[in-house]
């Protein structure tokens, strides 16, 4: 790509999440019903949902593809910055030859990976299933849950933390390590240094709210999708369902570190992405793609995520770093899940 307003030193930009290995299907209604599984979708797997891993290695064509949200997100950041190791990552996985992989995977993409290693329990998955390009995603965290904050305060982590001058989490990640969560966020805000978080899914702010209340004050950037923005205002009690009116609710709530105002950025899939800040709105269109150039819409949420952060760590404009996201999003849902065509670089 074009070089950015200033080039991003490594280990600029930090986060945490949920390392999965995607096991991509495509499959029938029927399975979905089968399991309770709605399309457009992501859970985390319960006990009735652990036969489904099985029944996909045995009786489907299967893909397996590194995974995990902010881990995506991360990939493609690295992808168009186009430097490595520009960005630090930090998740849980066993020791095994699925944790192998997802190290591998992410490293080759430049990703700079510091995962804690579980030697009792085995690396997370994520069932990944396409139906009429849509997907739906249930997660077996296994490793992937016993993330600790002790990781963090090992002092080569420590010292990563402090290095880095950017911040994005996983709202699936609250689920496994919220206190991690706070602690970096806590510094972030006392260095006056960007955080971002995404929601990820309905679920969170649905189901885990009292933690999420806890973690939004200091976020500076969020992303979310309609559906994550209309359970976070339903979580809170908000009488409007108009979505523009929920996301300037959401820029203006509580905010602890009150040099930044936030910005908060609403993907509506092919409709226009919303942007606000300062009370500001705005939108921006989505080219619309053929139908026959849609793969897998899985991943296109985080590279959005991934791609905007590309430009706008690099200070480039707003409008500038939505577009970006939008052709990493174009780009990624013409494959099987979140993978890109590394030849392929973007021109700002």
């Amino acid at each position: 790509m074009s070089s950015g307003d200033f080039e991003l030193p490594e280990g600029a930009l930090l986060g945490m999440g949920n390392p999965l290995l995607d096991i991509q299907a495509t499959v029938g209604l029927d399975l979905l019903e089968k399991y309770g599984l709605k399309q457009n979708d992501a859970i985390l797997g319960e006990e009735k949902h652990l036969p489904l891993f099985e029944e996909l290695t045995k009786n489907y064509k299967v893909n397996y593809v590194p995974g995990g949200a902010n881990q995506n997100v991360f990939r493609v950041f690295q992808w168009i910055v186009g430097k490595p190791n520009r960005s630090v990552f930090f998740g849980a996985v066993g020791d095994d030859e699925y944790g192998k992989i997802l190290a591998n995977k992410a490293r080759e993409s430049g990703v700079n990976v510091q995962y804690q290693i579980n030697k009792d329990v085995k690396t997370g998955t994520c069932a990944a299933l396409v139906y009429e390009h849509h997907r739906s995603l249930c997660a077996d965290l296994a490793a992937a849950n016993t993330f600790t904050l002790s990781h963090l305060l090992t002092p080569e982590n420590q010292q990563l933390i402090k290095n880095a001058q950017y911040y994005v989490v996983s709202g699936f990640f609250i689920t496994v390590c919220p206190e991690g969560i706070l602690h970096v966020a806590e510094h972030a805000a006392k260095e006056n240094k960007l955080y971002c978080q995404n929601l990820s899914a309905p679920f969170v702010p649905l189901c885990f709210k009292e933690k999420l209340d806890q973690i939004i004050p200091y976020v500076d950037l969020l992303f979310c999708n309609e559906s994550e923005i209309e359970a976070y205002a339903q979580s809170q009690g908000w009488e409007t369902k108009d979505i523009k009116e929920q996301a300037r609710k959401l820029a203006k709530a509580d905010k602890v570190n009150q040099k930044r105002s936030r910005i908060v950025v609403v993907t509506q899939g092919h409709d226009p992405v919303i942007v606000v800040e300062n009370d500001n709105l705005s939108e921006y269109p989505v080219p619309v793609l053929p139908k026959e150039k849609i793969v897998d819409t899985t991943g296109a949420g985080d590279a959005f995520c991934g791609g905007f952060l590309a430009l706008y760590l690099q200070g480039k404009s707003i409008e500038a770093s939505v577009n970006c996201g939008i052709w990493a999003a174009a780009h990624v849902i013409a494959n099987d899940g979140c993978v890109f065509p590394e030849h392929i670089k973007y021109e700002a």
